[in-house]
């Protein structure tokens, strides 16, 4: 059975600025460029109707599309770290649709996630890596950021249940809605003015 979350994709451009990150880190086992993402929500191993409800769910879900940006880079695991990430600017944006994500979730059921959301896209997952080479990598690469990007849409993926990292499949894609479709008074304007013009 496939392991399900929400996510937000990484477009090519930040991802290639994450891939020059990779490196210089005893044990790490880097994830691959294609398979970057921003976790919204884990869901777990769930049955057939669960993800059907979900999904259906989640076709009501109205939000603005937004700009973020990937900034700093961090570790999971203090006195055995077993991930290391790099982190977003913090966003209002982002923390709405993850709220209203969570509490689709949660309406229908799902197994709570015990983690806070710590917005952040893995960059290798560690084995037997000493603290002290994490606490060197991190701040080598402290000062790491890169250009702000669209997200346009948040999609349910899928994983086998294998050691972590992908391969990953987006089994359904949610479009998030530019400022002129959150007024349907607004949408409804612009629709009568291009008739008007044709």
């Amino acid at each position: 059975m496939p392991r399900l979350f929400t996510a937000l994709e990484i477009p090519r451009d930040a991802a290639m600025s994450l891939s020059l990150l990779r490196g210089g880190l005893p044990g790490a086992r880097w994830i691959d460029v294609e398979n970057y993402h921003m976790t919204l929500r884990f869901i777990g191993d769930v049955e057939g109707h669960i993800a059907d409800e979900v999904a259906n769910a989640l076709d009501r879900v109205r939000r603005p599309a937004f700009s973020l940006a990937l900034s700093g880079v961090g570790a999971f695991g203090s006195k055995k770290p077993h991930a290391v990430w790099a982190g977003a600017i913090p966003s209002p944006d982002l923390n709405a649709l993850q709220g209203e994500v969570e509490r689709i979730c949660k309406r229908i059921g799902v197994a709570p996630d015990p983690r806070r959301f710590t917005p952040h896209v893995t960059l290798a997952r560690l084995r037997n890596t000493s603290p002290l080479d994490v606490a060197h990598y991190l701040s080598a690469r402290g000062n790491f950021a890169a250009m702000p990007f669209k997200v346009g849409r948040f999609v349910l993926m899928s994983s086998r249940d294998s050691v972590g990292g992908g391969p990953y499949v987006i089994e359904e894609a949610w479009p998030l809605h530019s400022a002129d479709m959150r007024s349907p008074n607004l949408s409804a304007g612009v629709l009568e003015a291009s008739r008007t013009l044709r």
